[in-house]
């Protein structure tokens, strides 16, 4: 006995096995359990024959074919309706551009949401025009001027050519120029059909413009409601996550679209202007090419680039090609190391082989709008996809900011009630009475509804 009154406990002690007992909260090991434990277990006649290891890929491989066929699916649907999703996500760019102009109309001008939006599309559409013509005016003054320095140039390479080190043959020469007049002559047919095709792309762009034109006003206009109708399609559990999700998607959207205009003018001007010192002939023009082949990032404005040393190749000589050629590298590495780093940030985190891999696989699947849109898309869902899991790139807009989403039920019944009565002027007092007569009616056709449980997270209100 202790000194408690409790009797003592005695000490464990092996028992025959060699377990040693310590009381309730002891693992008893023996001799049988321990024999079970290790013993090897029957395998069932599938894994008998396969191994887990090529369970594992079979199971991955059909996995990695279903989202390939998901993914065909789409790519086949998004060729399809192409005159119609192509110019809305030049509306979405669009938009993403024009509403810091649309907001200020509303601040400072006191402009209607309508107004501010349509003197918005307004101000984008003169600005093209402007520049196209411009442009133009610049190429028709400059452009023969231009084939006839062609026409020398080309003249000179077949005269080094036949005096050159290579010493070709002017019968050798002669017969060259005679086969390729004479494919073009067989391929007559493919060239009318390529320029059928290209009268029909032209009116294809005109639609899409006219389109895009028309979706920029609304979502300039009715964008939030837009986007909480899109929004109010998904589960209550879903909206508000993908809501912040949205948010911060398009402010990358918008990061993207303004450093690309800045980058691309940035090219353009400084490509521009050492094209005009050097004296090469049409150097608007190939500013203006520069601006718009610099929406391809890194290939556009280095084919475009290559296009003014050709021309500085054509027109001046080898000389001012190679320092047209030095120019145009000097501009593409203060882009490169300088200006995207510095502007885009965290913004649109895509490590540059990230983007040259995106640009070259849209290329391949959509061509030149492929390689448009392609960076842009891959960075939205860079940033979507990081905030679902955990990683919020831009913490500094808060959450404060919710989607406006209509309940659902008898919430919804007594909402749009007051709503009307608030517009039609009826006094508070008259507005209770006939929401509360509202609402006995609907439960007497509906039966009653219970409210909701908002402890549950099952709120309409965001």
């Amino acid at each position: 006995m202790s000194d408690s009154g409790r009797p003592a406990q005695q000490p464990s002690s092996p028992d025959a096995s060699g377990a040693v007992d310590d009381g309730a909260h002891a693992v008893r090991v023996t001799s049988t359990t321990l024999a079970s434990s290790t013993a090897a277990r029957p395998r069932d006649a599938e894994s008998s024959v396969v191994t887990h290891s090529v369970q594992a890929a079979a199971s991955w491989a059909w996995r990695f074919l279903a989202i390939a066929a998901a993914l065909a699916v789409v790519f086949s649907l998004v060729a399809y309706l192409k005159v119609v999703i192509i110019p809305v996500a030049v509306a979405l760019l669009l938009t993403v551009l024009l509403q810091p102009v649309s907001s200020f109309l509303r601040r400072r001008a006191r402009f209607s949401p309508a107004l501010a939006a349509a003197t918005s599309v307004i101000l984008l559409v003169a600005g093209i025009v402007l520049l196209v013509v411009v442009a133009g005016r610049s190429i028709v003054s400059g452009i023969s001027d231009l084939s006839d320095q062609a026409v020398q140039g080309f003249q000179k390479a077949l005269t080094w050519l036949a005096d050159g080190p290579l010493h070709i043959d002017n019968e050798a020469l002669n017969g060259y120029l005679d086969s390729g007049l004479a494919a073009l002559e067989e391929n007559s047919s493919a060239l009318l059909s390529g320029a059928l095709s290209v009268t029909t792309t032209v009116g294809q762009v005109l639609a899409g413009a006219v389109i895009a034109l028309f979706c920029t006003l609304f979502f300039l206009m009715d964008g939030r409601r837009i986007w909480s109708w899109l929004v109010g399609l998904l589960p209550r559990s879903a909206r508000e996550r993908t809501h912040q999700a949205g948010r911060r998607g398009l402010v990358t959207l918008a990061s993207y679209a303004r450093t690309q205009i800045l980058v691309a003018f940035i090219d353009s001007v400084g490509i521009g202007i050492g094209a005009a010192i050097i004296g090469v002939p049409l150097a608007l023009p190939l500013g203006v090419l520069v601006f718009i082949g610099s929406f391809i990032p890194f290939v556009g404005a280095i084919v475009t680039g290559s296009m003014a040393v050709l021309v500085a190749l054509v027109a001046l000589g080898p000389w001012q090609a190679l320092i047209m050629l030095g120019v145009v590298l000097l501009v593409q590495q203060i882009e490169g190391n300088v200006l995207q780093p510095w502007l885009m940030g965290h913004a649109v985190s895509l490590h540059p082989v990230a983007v040259l891999l995106v640009v070259t696989a849209g290329t391949l699947t959509a061509g030149i709008v492929g390689a448009l849109f392609a960076v842009p898309i891959v960075a939205v869902l860079n940033t979507v996809f990081l905030y679902f899991h955990g990683h919020d790139k831009f913490p500094e807009l808060g959450f404060d900011d919710h989607v406006d989403v209509r309940p659902a039920g008898r919430r919804s019944v007594m909402v749009m009630s007051a709503e009307n009565m608030v517009a039609a002027g009826v006094p508070a007092t008259t507005r209770t009475t006939t929401a509360t007569e509202t609402v006995t009616t609907t439960e007497a056709t509906s039966g009653p509804a219970s409210a909701p449980d908002l402890s549950k997270g099952d709120r309409d209100d965001h």
